[in-house]
């Protein structure tokens, strides 16, 4: 789905997916990242239904 430009404009950009993951996993809600058709840049979300989920910090993907 093309992001709308009105919502573009007020979400905040992060120039690279570095900084985007950085501030998903800071955040206190489940959020994931994602590329912007419109600026080129990335923005966040908190939809995350039928997507991948962001890993919590702290948490390994091994099974003890």
């Amino acid at each position: 789905m093309r992001t709308r430009l009105s919502i573009c404009a007020r979400k905040r950009r992060f120039g690279s997916q570095d900084a985007a993951l950085a501030a998903a996993l800071a955040g206190s809600v489940p959020l994931r990242f994602y590329r912007c058709d419109r600026c080129g840049q990335y923005h966040l979300t908190s939809r995350t239904k039928g997507k991948r989920v962001l890993p919590a910090p702290g948490m390994d993907d091994q099974p003890t």
